[in-house]
């Protein structure tokens, strides 16, 4: 496999298992040997490769450990300290860190709670860990462009020199890209004045703050929409993770295969009817089974709450080599997600509950909803 594949394991993992994990032991041999071994591909027995309880005297500090560090071509290379899994990291959880990256070899320094790992080196002064990481992947929303940076600490493929050249660039551009994730989620005031004075003439009241802020929130909700769209259009067939796309205006109609016969009838395939029998299972404590019905396309194959095109719970993206489940959030916005297997679908339980349970709390909409019966 590859990184991104390795990644995408690892990380199915993670959502799996993580809310059984309840110390910082297990959270290491659960979460984060698993990423120095698969991911990184180095052997965490072999203490060539890697050092558990790593010691080195700093100063009046005697006996401190470090709880990995990772050995290339005999020299310490990456330090790696862990927390328990679901703890916030914040920098005074690495004090063993600062002080070890100065008295080693390594220029690579790990902080970590088993699902985000925030990688540190010394771009502000020599052989003085910085404060701010300049890479920061969470494996709960894999940014896949971290992937070939990432790639370069592997074993196979490691190449300090490079991932040094390339850090003070990752450092910025992923503070920026969190800065504008955390803007297009919940905007700040000054965000909104930005975007807003450059539409509206009048003078920024209160009462236009008000009246702007949620429709800045939804206008880049829908740009980005239509960036992905543009993007998988432009596409035709390359390689994806996960995506989102508008139920709307769909362009994963154009780039999936047809699943008709020679005659121009649907094929539904077994695995699909278990895929809607698994999702069908788990939805039903929220809601009578006899509610939860399919509808196949020559595209995916959808499974809807009242038969309703407007309350999708999942579509069933088997039709390529490739398997997704596609998921939905509160603004009926698709995620698709890798599988393996039906099986996996069980992974996403929490998250397919949760669409039913929004729909049946949700105020009714229209008439047009009731009445729906258009093709998903």
């Amino acid at each position: 496999m590859d990184i991104a594949e390795r990644a995408q394991a690892l990380a199915l993992k993670i959502r799996k298992h993580k809310d059984g994990i309840e110390t910082e032991e297990a959270t290491k041999n659960a979460f984060v040997m698993p990423f120095i071994s698969t991911v990184l591909g180095y052997d965490v027995f072999n203490p060539a490769e890697v050092i558990p309880e790593f010691t080195a005297d700093v100063g009046t500090k005697r006996g401190e450990k470090i709880d990995y560090a990772i050995v290339h071509d005999g020299q310490v290379q990456v330090l790696v300290e862990a927390k328990k899994i679901n703890d916030p990291l914040r920098i005074e959880h690495a004090s063993q860190l600062f002080r070890y990256f100065a008295v080693t070899n390594a220029r690579i320094a790990v902080l970590t709670n088993g699902q985000v790992y925030e990688f540190y080196t010394d771009l502000d002064a020599p052989n003085r860990m910085d404060a701010k990481p300049f890479l920061v992947l969470d494996f709960a929303d894999i940014d896949e462009t971290l992937l070939p940076e990432l790639a370069k600490l592997t074993k196979e493929s490691f190449d300090l020199d490079s991932v040094i050249s390339a850090a003070g660039e990752l450092k910025y551009i992923g503070q920026l890209k969190r800065i504008l994730a955390a803007q297009f989620k919940e905007p700040e005031d000054e965000w909104v004045k930005f975007l807003t004075t450059r539409v509206y003439e009048g003078p920024f009241t209160q009462r236009i703050r008000e009246q702007f802020g949620p429709l800045v929130a939804k206008a880049t909700r829908q740009f980005l929409n239509e960036q992905v769209n543009d993007r998988l259009k432009n596409a035709l067939g390359a390689p994806d993770s996960y995506v989102s796309v508008t139920p709307q205006a769909d362009p994963a109609v154009a780039e999936s295969p047809a699943r008709e016969d020679g005659n121009g009838e649907l094929v539904t395939t077994e695995e699909e009817i278990e895929g809607y029998r698994v999702v069908r299972a788990i939805v039903c404590g929220e809601v009578a089974a006899a509610r939860v019905v399919p509808r196949d396309t020559k595209t995916y194959f959808g499974v809807l709450l009242d038969d309703n095109n407007r309350k999708p719970i999942a579509r069933l993206w088997f039709n390529r080599s490739k398997k997704y489940l596609g998921v939905f959030d509160e603004n009926k916005v698709e995620t698709r997600i890798p599988i393996a297997n039906v099986e996996e679908i069980y992974a996403h339980a929490d998250h397919l509950r949760r669409t039913v349970a929004r729909y049946l709390t949700a105020p009714p909409v229209a008439a047009e909803e009731a009445q729906s019966s258009s093709a998903w």
